[in-house]
C-alpha cells in the first residue's frame, strides 16, 4: 500500500497547510455565515458533533475524504463486520463489532456465525445477574450479595469502571460496585477494608487467567475471604471469572459453570461489550448494558453506512489526520464536562495510545510519518484551574475535544448551566481569543496609566486561533453512553487504517512485563546485580532502605 504521506491528496493538502494557517478562525467565522450548519454533524436527535472551530475549510475536508478513499478506507471499514485478519501480528481478527449486533445478524468467523455465540453468552449473564440482583445468589452465611468487585487492568478495569462511574445514576442501590486493577496492594486493601466477606462477590475479570497484576490481587482477595469463612469450598460462593481458561479457573476454586467467556477476536481495550462487561451487568442491570450495546450499534451503523462528508468517526479521524501529519499538532486534549465521565479521558488514553502509539506498518516497515496523538484530559472546571493556562496561552497549540450533556441527572439547574456556559466559553476563548486592542481598552476604562497598560497588556492577550471540537449530548444515559464510546473506538480504527498500523496488538507492553518477572525475584533474593548500572544502584538502595516488598 502506498504510504499515506505519498498519495496525490496528502500532497495537495501539504500544499494547502499555509494558505489554511494563514486564516484565522476568527475569520472564517466573519466571512462563513453558515460555518457552523457547514461543519457540524449529527447522530439522531441525541447528539451532534460540531468542527466548525478546527482549521480546516471545505477544501481540506474534501481533500481528506479523497485521501480516504485513496487509502482503502471503505473496504477497512466494511472489513471490521466481517472475518478480518486485522490483528495479524497475533493471528487474530477484530470483530467486537459482533458483540452488540441484534440475534438475527451474521458474523462469519472460521466459517461460524459468532452472533448466536454472543448471544448465547448474553443469555448466562442475563440470568447470573437476576440470580446476584434478586437475591437468590448467597455467600457463605447464607446472606444475599451486597458489594461486587471486579479485579482486572487494563481493558478489563478501564471500560467497565468507567462505565459503571459514568451511569452511576442507574446503579442497582442494593448492589455496590468496585474495581480493583492496581499491583499496588494499597488499592484492593483500602476496598476489602470496607467489605464484608459474607456478602462479597468478586468478578476476576483475565483472559488467560495469567496476568500477574491481576492475579496477585486474585489471589490476595482469595485469601481474605478464606481467613473469614475457614474453607476453600467457600470459594465458589464468592468469586467468578471472566476468562477463556477454564483450567485455571477451576483451579483457582470458581465452578466452571461460573466462568463467562469471550474469544480471541475481542480486544482488551474493545471488549467491554462482551462477559467483561459483566460487573457493568451486575451494578447497572442487564437492560441498561443491553442499551449500552444499542447505542454502539447504531454508532457502527453510522460508520457502515454515512458517507464520509458526514460520518462522525470518520470526520474526527480525518481531523487527526490533518492536525497530527499536516499541522505537526501531537497532542488532544479531552474535556467532559461532565463529572461522572471523570474516569473518560484515562479510558481514551488507553484506547487511542495503546491502539496507534505503533512506530511500524503493517508490511513491517518503519513508518514514514508520525502516528497516534498523546491524548489526555480531566473533567472540564477541574482543568480550567489547573492547565487550561497552556491551553490559552501556552506555545504548545493543543486541539481539544470538549463533551457536554445538555440535561443532568442531578435536581442542580443552577449547576448545569454554568458548567454548559464554561464549556462554550473555553471552547470560544481558545478560537477567538482576546486581541491587543481588546486589552488596552479594558484596562483604560479600569483607569490604568499608559505606562501600566504597556506592561500588563501583553500578559493579558489572548492569541485565541486554538482548534477545538464540541460534542453535545441530550444527556448522559446508557445508550448515549454506548454510542459515545464506539464513535472514539471508530475513530481510532479509521486513524490506524490510514496510517496503516497494527491497532489491534499492543507488544510494547511485553517488555517491561518480562524485565519485571526478573527483578521481583532479585528484590525478594537481596540482589544488587547484574543489570545495568542505575537499576543496580536502586536495587541496592531499596535493600538497604529493607523496603523490598510490604511490611509484614
Amino acid at each position: 500500500m502506498t504510504s499515506l504521506i505519498r498519495q496525490p491528496a496528502f500532497l495537495a493538502l501539504q500544499q494547502l497547510k499555509e494558505k489554511e494557517r494563514a486564516v484565522s478562525l476568527a475569520q472564517r467565522f466573519e466571512q462563513e455565515s453558515n460555518r457552523f450548519a457547514q461543519f457540524t454533524l449529527g447522530f439522531g436527535e441525541q447528539l451532534r458533533v460540531d468542527l466548525s472551530r478546527q482549521h480546516w475549510s471545505a477544501e481540506v475536508r474534501e481533500l481528506l475524504c479523497r485521501l480516504a478513499d485513496d487509502m482503502g478506507l471503505a473496504q477497512a471499514i466494511e472489513g471490521l463486520f466481517a472475518d478480518n485478519n486485522f490483528n495479524h501480528t497475533e493471528d487474530r481478527a477484530a470483530l467486537h463489532t459482533a458483540l452488540r449486533m441484534p440475534p438475527d445478524a451474521v458474523v462469519m468467523h472460521k466459517g461460524e456465525n459468532v452472533v448466536p455465540l454472543v448471544h448465547a453468552e448474553l443469555e448466562r449473564i442475563k440470568a447470573f445477574c437476576q440470580r446476584v440482583q434478586g437475591g437468590d445468589w448467597h455467600g457463605y452465611t447464607g446472606k444475599v450479595i451486597r458489594d461486587v468487585v471486579n479485579i482486572g487492568i487494563g481493558g478489563s478495569d478501564l471500560g467497565p469502571a468507567m462505565v459503571v462511574e459514568a451511569l452511576a445514576t442507574c446503579q442497582d442501590k442494593g448492589l455496590r460496585a468496585h474495581f480493583v486493577s492496581n499491583m499496588d496492594g494499597a488499592q484492593l486493601g483500602s476496598v476489602l477494608e470496607s467489605l464484608d466477606p459474607a456478602t462479597t462477590l468478586f468478578v476476576i475479570s483475565s483472559k488467560t487467567f495469567t496476568t500477574d497484576e491481576t492475579m496477585t490481587n486474585a489471589r490476595a482477595a482469595r485469601a481474605w475471604l478464606l481467613a473469614a469463612c475457614g474453607s476453600e469450598e467457600h470459594v465458589a460462593r464468592h468469586f467468578v471469572a471472566v476468562s477463556t481458561n477454564s483450567e485455571a479457573v477451576t483451579a483457582f476454586g470458581i465452578d466452571k459453570a461460573n466462568m463467562f467467556r469471550f474469544w480471541d477476536w475481542v480486544g482488551g481495550r474493545f471488549s467491554l461489550w462482551s462477559a467483561i462487561g459483566l460487573s457493568i451487568a451486575l451494578a447497572l442491570g442487564f437492560e441498561r448494558f443491553q442499551q449500552l450495546l444499542a447505542g454502539a450499534h447504531a454508532m457502527d451503523e453510522h460508520l457502515r453506512h454515512t458517507p464520509f462528508e458526514r460520518n462522525i468517526p470518520v470526520q474526527l479521524a480525518l481531523l487527526s489526520i490533518w492536525n497530527i501529519n499536516v499541522l505537526g499538532l501531537q497532542s488532544e486534549g479531552v474535556f467532559p464536562y461532565s463529572q461522572q465521565l471523570k474516569r473518560f479521558p484515562a479510558f481514551l488514553q488507553q484506547l487511542n495510545m495503546e491502539s496507534n502509539g505503533k512506530g511500524v506498518t503493517n508490511a513491517g516497515q518503519p513508518a514514514d510519518h508520525a502516528t497516534g496523538p498523546v491524548v489526555w484530559g480531566e473533567v472540564g472546571t477541574n482543568g480550567q484551574h489547573a492547565f487550561f493556562q497552556l491551553l490559552h496561552q501556552g506555545s504548545v497549540v493543543v486541539p481539544a475535544e470538549f463533551i457536554g450533556f445538555a440535561r443532568s441527572a442531578y435536581p442542580y439547574p443552577e449547576h448545569q448551566r454554568k458548567l454548559l456556559a464554561n464549556m462554550l466559553a473555553q471552547a470560544q476563548a481558545m478560537a477567538f481569543g482576546k486581541s491587543r486592542e481588546q486589552v488596552e481598552r479594558e484596562l483604560a476604562a479600569e483607569g490604568l496609566s499608559a505606562e501600566a497598560i504597556a506592561n500588563l497588556a501583553p500578559c493579558k492577550v489572548m492569541p485565541g486561533n486554538r482548534p477545538s471540537t464540541v460534542i453535545l449530548c441530550d444527556e448522559l444515559n446508557s445508550y448515549n453512553l454506548g454510542a459515545l464510546i464506539a464513535m472514539y473506538e471508530h475513530k481510532t480504527f479509521v486513524q490506524g487504517a490510514l496510517w496503516n498500523i497494527n491497532s489491534f496488538d499492543q507488544w510494547g507492553v511485553e517488555l517491561g512485563k518480562k524485565l519485571a518477572a526478573r527483578l521481583i525475584d532479585d528484590l525478594a533474593a537481596g540482589v544488587a546485580e547484574g543489570h545495568d548500572s542505575a537499576t543496580n544502584g536502586l536495587l541496592a538502595q531499596i535493600k538497604a532502605w529493607g523496603n523490598a516488598g510490604n511490611r509484614e
